[in-house]
């Protein structure tokens, strides 16, 4: 059965991987970085209007970057755990989480119980 989930989670990362690049790049501890959208161009900007429209497109990359990194980092460990044969336990209480809960978010880390408690 974790190869399904293996199968989905590989696919979320590769849109997730996809979706960060074209956004940010990886920095040197590892971590995304927003970029601007055209790095090349930065020379030729002109005037404060182009520079004002320039910050506001850097800080909204900025802030759809975090969410998208932090998706990732899930995804990540949840492959780590199917390598590790524990896919699929509770990260609060240890007991398996649902499949309809997996089906939905292959990427969970508790179980309906536990996400309930912490919500």
């Amino acid at each position: 059965m974790s190869n399904i989930y293996k199968t989905k989670l590989e696919e979320e990362k590769k849109l997730l991987e996809d979706e960060l690049a074209s956004i940010g790049q990886v920095d040197k501890t590892g971590d995304w970085k927003a970029t601007p959208e055209d790095e090349t161009n930065i020379q030729e900007v002109q005037d404060e209007a182009d520079m004002a429209e320039r910050s506001e497109d850097f800080e909204e990359r900025s802030s759809k970057l975090d969410p998208l990194e932090d998706r990732l980092n899930d995804v990540k460990k949840a492959l780590e755990k199917i390598e590790n044969n524990n896919y699929g336990d509770c990260e609060i209480c240890k007991e398996k989480i649902e499949e309809d809960r997996l089906e939905v978010n292959p990427a969970a880390k508790t179980c309906k119980g536990c996400m309930e408690k912490i919500i």
